[in-house]
């Protein structure tokens, strides 16, 4: 029977405004929440009566008041922050990227400074002594903060979810909904993904950590069923932007290092410098990225097509006015200040860890001095702003978000890959996926996670350290150049110098190197050339650098690709060997690997990878780190995926990252999140399916998107 308004027996019957009203006011004086509401403040009123306290107490010339005093400048701050943070925010908002961070740093001090100000009983005196008090005051808050967390992320969680509820309710009004309400938006329904990356993270080492108990949220997860883990293999060359470009777009062929010289233009490319980022891009897009459909990229190399990109470096820009997420952190007392404060301490552990490497004469390590003092911070500020960017979208309903979070690399490369040091910062990122665990429920989607890496990392003591000499010494040495041609300083830093203009002085012989693994460019040619050229310019080097014992590999074009060792060689087309096979000691998928990596753009006309030890598996990276990767050896081709358990791997054993991104493609196809299915997708590429592939291609994908329906409600 149809209603008297009218509509179908299954429609909602109107609820009334004054009933809402009610609902509202019951949910908002819930026990629950007015407890943790009275607990809030306490805490906050307690932390600011302590800071206040101390402050005062440190400050020269501070006459002595009462108790009574000091509670009513904590009542002061209190009124201060409720009227003018909101300001505050507003601004960093509409300031956005470098502004909203400048603005962010002093956003908490000014609050601060202007209560003191105000202070009735007029114990500071004079913009300068307020300034500095109302700085040492904030740094006292976030140090107190955190020791009243324990080192958790709960002021982390809740400001977060303050930001996604904000959001939401935001978004309600501007679809219709009313202006006040005090419900909380109800948790979406509609599926999402979250592709969460742990930059330089290998399965062994993953698995180690699991199984030691390190990792409760990974663990949880793998324990209970509900995700499961695997490895893949990234092949050659192992590194984020060549890993990125494959997963992201399908296109790892057109990156054949961390830096190459590409002999048409002159110029040295650097792949996470961003203007040569914003060139690379390009050959990689052909518009069907995997975050083509409204996803979002945070913290990548490359963009995958997203619609929005942040922190990105192919676009080279921080968050602008429309990323909230950016805005709030940088504003929220327990954001970039609180980040800030505890890097000093990042620092300062840095310092004590790399004393102790010192002390204990612990084998193999590097320089921990210089530049690297600053990457420690600033991983752990990076990794808090994405994981806030993340929330954010998460809050938007952006169906698709992926996000690589570098801390873990950061640390390996200086500290070693299974170093105290490093696994500090695993357990660091790991406690990130908790909390985005814990915002689950305030999404405008229904989140799924898949955690994965792009390479893993391998130890061993640097070619400088077992050799006494870098590699484009020895290269030098073996080729002896004219004097004439030759240029005085390194090649490398001599090519880089001007890399826009092809003009600029360029060695003859160019070493380009990515952790093990090297590229030799013979400059003055414009083609690459094979060993007859090779041998007629510079008869010692191939020899010379094959007979190295750093050396394990040189690769060069002999009438097709061959891999020369110093006791033999392999034909990489046909698997031909001649003596000692070279490519034993570098594990079964060698010869693919470096088969596939021939075929990649701008190759060297010589590639080198650098020995490795058959008992340890530690490789002598051609670069100053103790933790490596880019080429063959050890644990750094090993990548992991962990993913929900009941979503099946359709793509083999996953060889290489083009692999993974059609893996992940598949997924996000099964969801519904894709506009075409991946078939559609290689027909428009222009593929050749014929048509009894392109039917059994669709019952496959059929059946499999039955299989993930049924799983889409667990």
């Amino acid at each position: 029977m149809a209603s008297s308004t009218g509509g179908s027996p299954r429609d909602p019957v109107p609820v009334p405004a004054t009933r809402n009203r009610r609902q509202e006011l019951r949910a908002l004086f819930a026990w629950p929440r007015v407890i943790d509401r009275t607990r809030a403040v306490i805490r906050s009123a307690a932390t600011t009566f302590v800071v206040l306290t101390f402050t005062l107490w440190l400050m020269p010339g501070v006459r002595s008041t009462d108790v009574i005093d000091t509670m009513g400048l904590v009542v002061l701050v209190a009124a201060v922050g409720a009227v003018l943070r909101p300001l505050l925010l507003a601004g960093v908002v509409a300031l956005g990227g470098w502004g909203a961070m400048l603005l962010g740093v002093v956003a908490q001090v000014i609050v601060m400074a202007v209560a003191l100000e105000l202070d009735p009983s007029k114990r500071l005196s004079g913009w300068p002594t307020v300034g500095v008090a109302a700085l040492l005051a904030v740094v006292c808050a976030a140090i107190l903060d955190w020791m009243f967390d324990s080192g958790t992320e709960d002021t982390f969680v809740k400001e977060a979810r303050r930001l996604m509820r904000g959001i939401r309710r935001r978004q309600a009004r501007q679809a219709g909904g009313r202006l006040v309400t005090l419900r909380r938006p109800q948790a979406g329904t509609e599926p999402g993904l979250l592709m969460i990356q742990l930059d330089g993270v290998s399965e062994p080492v993953l698995r180690w950590a699991v199984r030691a108990g390190n990792l409760p949220t990974i663990g949880r997860w793998l324990r209970a069923g509900t995700h499961v883990m695997r490895g893949w293999h990234t092949g050659l060359p192992s590194t984020t932007p060549a890993s990125q470009a494959g997963i992201l777009h399908g296109a790892s062929r057109q990156i054949p290092g961390f830096r190459w010289f590409e002999k048409e233009t002159g110029r040295l490319m650097v792949s996470n410098r961003p203007r040569d980022a914003a060139m690379i891009e390009p050959r990689l897009s052909d518009g069907r990225g995997l975050l083509r459909d409204g996803g979002v990229s945070i913290g990548n190399a490359f963009s995958g097509d997203a619609a929005i990109s942040l922190l990105t470096v192919s676009h080279a820009a921080l968050p602008g006015r429309s990323a909230r997420g950016w805005a709030a952190f940088m504003a929220s007392p327990f954001g970039f200040t609180r980040a800030l404060v505890l890097g000093v301490g990042e620092v300062i552990t840095e310092l004590h860890q790399a004393r102790l490497q010192r002390r204990r004469n612990l084998q193999p390590r590097v320089s921990r001095s210089g530049a690297f003092l600053a990457l420690r911070p600033a991983s752990m500020l990076l990794r808090d702003v994405n994981v806030s960017l993340i929330a954010e979208q998460m809050a938007r309903g952006a169906p698709a978000v992926y996000c690589d979070l570098v801390d873990y690399d950061e640390v390996a490369h200086h500290a070693g890959p299974a170093r105290p040091e490093s696994m500090r910062q695993l357990e660091s990122l790991d406690r990130m996926l908790g909390v985005l665990e814990r915002l689950a429920p305030e999404a405008a989607r229904r989140y799924r996670i898949v955690i994965l890496s792009d390479h893993g990392q391998s130890q061993g003591a640097t070619f400088r350290q077992r050799h006494g000499e870098t590699l484009e010494q020895v290269v030098e040495r073996f080729s002896q150049p004219d004097q004439a041609e030759a240029p005085a300083a390194p090649a490398e830093t001599e090519a880089t110098q001007d890399p826009d203009f092809p003009s600029s002085p360029v060695a003859p012989l160019l070493v380009v190197s990515s952790g093990n693994l090297a590229l030799i460019y013979l400059t003055r040619f414009p083609e690459r050339l094979g060993r007859d050229r090779i041998d007629h310019e510079y008869p010692q080097l191939i020899a010379g650098l094959a007979g190295h014992p750093g050396v394990g590999l040189v690769i060069v074009d002999d009438n097709g690709p061959v891999a020369v060792g110093a006791a033999g060689r392999h034909r990489l087309a046909d698997g031909t060997v001649e003596g000692v096979d070279p490519l034993l000691p570098y594990g079964p998928h060698a010869r693919a690997d470096l088969l596939r990596h021939q075929q990649a753009a701008h190759i060297g006309d010589l590639v080198l990878i650098s020995s490795v030890d058959p008992v340890t598996d530690e490789v002598a990276a051609f670069e100053e780190l103790v933790g490596s990767h880019g080429g063959l050896g050890g644990w750094q081709t090993e990548a992991m995926l962990v993913h929900p358990a009941e979503w099946q791997i359709t793509h083999g054993d996953l060889e290489g990252p083009d692999a993974v991104h059609r893996q992940l493609v598949e997924w996000l196809d099964r969801l519904g999140l894709r506009t075409q299915t991946p078939v559609e997708d290689e027909l428009e590429a222009g593929g050749h399916l014929a048509v009894e592939q392109f039917t059994q291609a669709t019952r496959e994908h059929d059946g499999a998107a039955a299989r993930l329906s049924s799983s889409r409600d667990r």
